[in-house]
């Protein structure tokens, strides 16, 4: 087995790491440290709050749930009626930045407060019990990538064989994958809809990644249906993940 975590260990500016291995070296992170589990099944409506990607990992998580969402944007007000949660659940990779006020204004407001973070000694988990800091390991990453910090609590929730799924990448995807993927300078992505949650995380790495370098789109099976390919280019690569795609983009 390839050990991708050593080539993230090491890598400097001249040597960054592809995604793939990025990817794939935050599925071997799974399989090795040990991840915690997440359950909050015994808050009946909590408020759970993250910036960025961090807010909608905490949507997948979440799920299904009865649990009101919030951002860096909207937190303070929603805070303003904090008779109606029962507890904070706060997601933050780095435990710093907005989480740290989060933290703050949750606990000025009387409420049960818990982070969700990779990082052990967090700034915003200073006035925190033990049982309501749950750490996930997290590999060392090019800046934006962010694999691994979202992998683990997802994984955490959904308790799934990362090792089952490096093995389908490696024997399955890969004999798939195009040779040219460089000569197109657009992507639209197609998944199922129970995967709703990770469009928005999907469309962010575009945007955090690749700039206004490449193209990126992503949509549910159901979604692009309305109107999202009336203008055709050439240019475009269609990906479809899970759904049988035979109708959208050029049959080449």
């Amino acid at each position: 087995m390839i050990d991708y975590r050593a080539t993230l260990r090491v890598f400097d500016l001249e040597s960054i790491p592809s995604l793939s291995t990025v990817v794939m070296g935050a599925l071997q992170l799974i399989e090795e440290e040990r991840i915690a589990s997440l359950d909050f099944s015994h808050l009946q409506k909590p408020l759970v709050l993250g910036s960025g990607n961090a807010f909608f990992a905490a949507q997948i998580v979440l799920q299904g749930t009865v649990a009101v969402f919030g951002d860096e944007s909207t937190y303070k007000t929603q805070l303003l009626s904090s008779s109606e949660f029962d507890g904070v659940v706060i997601f933050s990779a780095s435990g710093k930045k907005h989480a740290i006020s989060m933290v703050a204004e949750a606990q000025k407001a009387h409420l049960d407060v818990y982070l969700v973070t990779n990082t052990s000694d967090a700034e915003a988990a200073k006035e925190l019990a033990d049982d309501h800091l749950f750490v996930f390991p997290k590999n060392r990453e090019p800046y934006t990538y962010n694999t691994s910090t979202y992998f683990s609590p997802i994984f955490g929730m959904t308790g799934e064989s990362a090792k089952e799924i490096r093995s389908f990448i490696e024997h399955e995807v890969t004999k798939c994958l195009l040779r040219n993927f460089d000569d197109y300078d657009s992507y639209t992505l197609i998944i199922p809809s129970k995967f709703k949650y990770a469009r928005a995380m999907l469309r962010t790495k575009f945007d955090e990644l690749f700039g206004p370098m490449i193209t990126g789109r992503v949509f549910t099976d159901e979604e692009i249906k309305h109107a999202k390919t009336v203008v055709e280019s050439g240019n475009e690569l269609f990906i479809s993940f899970g759904v049988a795609n035979e109708q959208y983009g050029l049959v080449k």
